[in-house]
């Protein structure tokens, strides 16, 4: 069995199937007929009309554009927020707590809706993207207006790391549709693997810099740190079938339609990676 190397996405799956087969197995033993979705039927009584409906792709979309609407909401709000303060010092010291605090807010309900099963949950959802939206936001106006020099306007360089991002989505999305890259188990453990070890080198350089007060040579800007963010690119880009694949197999599954809100978590998890490295690497290429 297949599964995706985004944490939220695998826990979806794991939570929805497991559900499902283990209730099944056991009222099928109690002489209770089962459906093709592992839902219990009473031969010998009128069918009640279920309470939840199943998952649909027009759920997946759904959710998937409320969540990004909200990212997109507290992004805009924290971008002209920073952004309305006179001096370049005081936009610095609003805009890195409010990355912070997003970044860490974000992934604490990434963690608590992946162990603690709760991917389904709105609640929990909504409150990633409104963390995350701080993250985007701070983060776009660092790169945009402090890091990047004059030569190039913070509008064009968000604005092509924006297109770049649903460029990768969507073409990543049709490959996947034609089935041009299959997902198979052996292209989920390589790209897991992968994904480590960009942690790994992420955490390694993040403790160098720690030491050194530099930004260290995956982040500095220089040929190793284009290539990295290459990489990185890359493993986000292919992250998105493994995250298509995890949400066509719930649908067929007949997976409950809050299942969407899960999955809409895992791409919006994809997404802001997918963003933050395509605004990294134009920064390199504009920066005085």
């Amino acid at each position: 069995m297949r599964e995706s190397s985004n944490p939220v996405m695998r826990g979806v799956v794991r939570d929805n199937q497991s559900g499902y087969a283990g209730f099944g197995a056991g009222m099928a033993g109690a002489g209770v007929s089962m459906n093709k979705y592992g839902q219990a039927t009473d031969p010998y009584s009128p069918q009640a009309p279920s309470a939840t409906r199943q998952l649909t792709i027009d759920d997946v979309v759904t959710k998937t554009a409320i969540t990004l609407g909200v990212l997109t909401v507290v992004a805009i709000a924290t971008y002209f927020g920073i952004s309305s303060r006179a001096t370049e010092a005081a936009q610095t010291s609003l805009a890195l707590p409010l990355m912070m605090v997003g970044a860490i807010g974000g992934l604490v309900l990434v963690l608590v809706a992946t162990f603690g099963r709760k991917q389904d949950n709105p609640a929990i959802v909504l409150a990633y993207a409104a963390f995350e939206g701080l993250f985007v936001g701070s983060i776009s106006f660092v790169f945009a207006n402090l890091v990047v020099g004059g030569d190039i306007s913070a509008g064009a360089l968000i604005g092509q790391a924006v297109l770049g991002t649903f460029g990768v989505f969507f073409g990543m999305l049709f490959v996947y549709k034609i089935g041009a890259i299959r997902v198979t188990p052996r292209f989920t453990r390589m790209l897991f693997a992968g994904m480590i070890g960009v942690l790994v080198l992420m955490l390694g350089n993040l403790v160098i810099g720690l030491f050194t007060g530099e930004a260290g040579i995956l982040r500095d800007g220089g040929p190793i740190a284009i290539i990295f963010s290459l990489v990185c690119i890359a493993l986000a880009a292919f992250s998105f079938l493994l995250d298509f694949d995890s949400a066509d197999r719930l649908i067929r599954a007949g997976a409950p339609d809050r299942a969407a809100w899960g999955v809409a978590l895992g791409l919006t998890v994809t997404l802001v990676w997918l963003y933050v490295e395509i605004l990294r690497l134009l920064s390199y290429f504009n920066s005085d």
